[in-house]
């Protein structure tokens, strides 16, 4: 099974035993996600198990591509019961890239089964096919980066011991802080700086299983078809469309990383370090982490290195080492920085209410008012990660605190807690951006998918507000989507009209960017970043790699000659195990909803682009024309939000009135244990 070494890991905590399962076994799943997911379903008799029983198997499986010279795809999935979810704790994953994907592969494994809970305090060590649990005693209650330290001289020193000569790399480790050790459901998964399993609290299920790390040092390769073609193709695809920070041409990926490195909208990052250079995970032909000289903040992105950045600056003028600091303690403590950057605001409201703070109804010694320090940030986070005062609640996710409060409701429907589907913070907002909201309630999370987000949101919104014209037209932009999104080549896919946001084009748009995901990011392994790449500067006429990209990598690793149509209907395949487990866990139409402020607050935007006004320019299609339009205010309609729920049930093959994947549908796919199972629960629909 070329991309893959062809064995996966079994390991059962409380019974302390090793053995393998073939790859080759789930090789219908492609890889990643897929495979993880059916190992999942087979071994998981029980779907509707709780987060923290030690009966949630856990799989981590590296991606098809992780390992290879294929650019931005060191990507790795972890699966199992989540307990960041509110109220429900759906089966749900986390991905992550950095080094550990590969290094697994180098030492001989595709992927780790986890089952069971170890008696004491644990952490696995992997060295060239050897497997060995080791007693963790001595690094619980350690932070995440002193455990990998400790753990990079053990690992090292057995090297040695075996070696005769040459050098050895550190090996990739994962490793949990003192979150994960106290069952915070907002607990990450760290490997390294930046890298890390960010959503679904599995941290918080680690500290439960008393696992506190897991080391992977390998010498080995991953053996693929056509070793020439994937190297021919790595070098076009880094030429063609990659990033050249010597010259910049603007498009999302280049702002963001500019951000990071002086330019435009973070400018005055380079007051703070001007030494502060990009990199990459292993492959990456974008590169979009930082390095900087102090070492603070390495490898931070996105929200965890940007949103204190802003109450840096209120505070003291400019970036300051406060913000690397804030970064590297999120890290450090593996506190989901997404949950606590977008939330702080709602602690914000009810203090501006009269409701949070010392002596008030929610009572906190935690002073709002040093936002922007570093005694702020750090005494936030340690409270939380060691669930002491206010992070006992905060530790159970925002929600669950809010609903500890009694306030869960009311701040619900009038939206000062900002969450989204299933307790998850806002992120890219539903009431303009619709179909991430869709996409996120017919899953388990916040979906963070943001292939139509670069073509829709972020080029015209930065172009618009910087005073530029926009890269392309919104009408080059619907053809280029309509063209490279087989199987529906739907020129409306990214029409955010009133009208057409609750039709079956917005359901063709939702399926796609689920069975996109499904397959190439999640199964295969290729970057959110980077992948699907529609509109890029870089690329001829403006248009990026996809989809002529993902089917060359795919066959020079697999040797397999993959249509595009057929890939997004492998990952439609894929979407429907999920939907499967979902159902057997209790899911039903009813419980795919979004908060209630959804429907009766107007959206204003959600901004990321720093000193703008909130917006949200989209491509509309209205009186045979497309344009830009700033879409808000509006917030959405219930009625038409099921309208368009049933539309999407019909067009995948699920029943319209349980969501429920149906008979047809099942037996189509040739899924006829699921089938089994779902009849014998009595969830099977005619």
């Amino acid at each position: 099974m070329f991309g893959y070494t062809g064995s996966i890991l079994h390991l059962n905590l409380g019974k302390k035993t090793i053995s393998t399962i073939e790859t080759e076994k789930y090789g219908q799943w492609i890889g990643g996600h897929g495979i993880a997911t059916a190992i999942f379903f087979d071994l998981v008799k029980d779907k509707t198990v709780e987060a923290f029983d030690p009966d949630n198997t856990l799989v981590l499986m590296s991606g098809r591509f992780a390992g290879t010279l294929a650019p931005a795809a060191s990507r790795m999935e972890i699966v199992g019961i989540q307990s960041q979810a509110y109220p429900h704790e759906w089966f749900g994953s986390s991905n992550m890239g950095g080094r550990f994907p590969a290094m697994l592969k180098y030492a001989g494994f595709d992927g780790i089964v986890i089952e069971g809970q170890a008696d004491s305090p644990t952490w696995i060590n992997i060295i060239d096919g050897k497997v060995s649990f080791e007693e963790a005693t001595g690094l619980w209650g350690l932070d995440t980066y002193d455990t990998q330290r400790v753990i990079f001289r053990k690992v090292l020193s057995q090297r040695d011991e075996r070696r005769h000569g040459g050098t050895s790399p550190l090996p990739a480790v994962l490793a949990i802080g003192p979150a994960g050790e106290n069952l915070s459901r907002i607990a990450t998964i760290q490997q390294g700086a930046g890298s890390a399993f960010g959503q679904g609290g599995f941290g918080g299920v680690w500290g439960a299983k008393n696992l506190k790390a897991i080391s992977a040092l390998g010498s080995g390769s991953v053996e693929v078809a056509d070793p020439r073609g994937l190297f021919d193709t790595t070098l076009w695809a880094r030429t063609t469309f990659g990033a050249d920070l010597n010259n910049p041409r603007i498009n999302p990926w280049q702002e963001y990383i500019t951000s990071h490195f002086g330019g435009h909208p973070g400018r005055r990052w380079a007051e703070f370090d001007k030494q502060r250079r990009p990199h990459g995970c292993l492959g990456c032909h974008l590169n979009c982490r930082p390095r900087t000289s102090s070492t603070l903040g390495n490898d931070g992105v996105c929200i965890k290195a940007r949103w204190y950045q802003t109450f840096d600056i209120e505070k003291h003028g400019r970036v300051t080492e406060v913000t690397g600091k804030a970064t590297e303690l999120f890290d450090r403590m593996g506190i989901n920085a997404f949950e606590v950057g977008v939330n702080v605001h709602y602690l914000l409201a009810l203090r501006d209410r009269g409701l949070l703070g010392t002596g008030r109804e929610i009572a906190t010694d935690i002073d709002l008012d040093r936002l922007g320090e570093t005694d702020f940030i750090t005494d936030l986070l340690h409270k939380i990660a060691f669930r002491k005062g206010i992070g006992e609640d905060l530790a159970e996710g925002f929600p669950r605190a809010a609903k500890r409060w009694g306030r869960v409701e009311e701040d619900l429907q009038s939206g000062i807690l900002k969450a989204a589907a299933y307790g998850y913070p806002i992120h890219y907002d539903p009431r303009t951006e619709v179909y991430w909201g869709y996409a996120s309630i017919v899953s388990s999370r916040d979906i963070n998918c943001h292939d139509f987000n670069v073509a829709a949101y972020w080029m015209p919104n930065l172009d618009i507000t910087a005073g530029r014209t926009p890269v392309v037209t919104a009408e080059e932009a619907s053809r280029i989507i309509e063209a490279k999104c087989a199987p529906y080549h739907d020129p409306q896919m990214i029409d955010f009209s009133e009208e057409n946001i609750y039709s079956l084009h917005m359901a063709h748009t939702t399926a796609w960017l689920l069975h996109y995901a499904s397959f190439w990011k999640r199964s295969c392994g290729l970057c959110d970043n980077a992948f699907a790449d529609f509109i890029n500067p870089y690329g001829p006429d403006n248009e990026g790699i996809t989809p002529a990209g993902e089917t060359r990598l795919f066959q020079n690793i697999t040797g397999e000659d993959t249509d595009f149509a057929d890939s997004i209907a492998i990952g439609h395949k894929i979407f429907t195990l999920d939907r499967a487990i979902w159902t057997l866990q209790g899911r039903h139409r009813d419980q795919e909803v979004l908060p209630e402020y959804m429907y009766n607050v107007p959206s204003q935007g959600v901004s990321y682009i720093p000193g703008q006004d909130p917006c949200c320019y989209m491509p509309v299609f209205e009186k045979g024309r497309w344009e830009y339009r700033n879409v808000v205010p509006r917030h959405l309609d219930r009625e038409k939000v099921e309208s368009w729920k049933t539309i999407f049930y019909e067009l995948e093959g699920y029943d319209p009135e349980t969501g429920w994947p149906t008979r047809q549908i099942l037996e189509s796919f040739g899924m006829d244990g699921i089938k089994k199972e779902m009849d014998a629960k009595g969830k099977l629909p005619r």
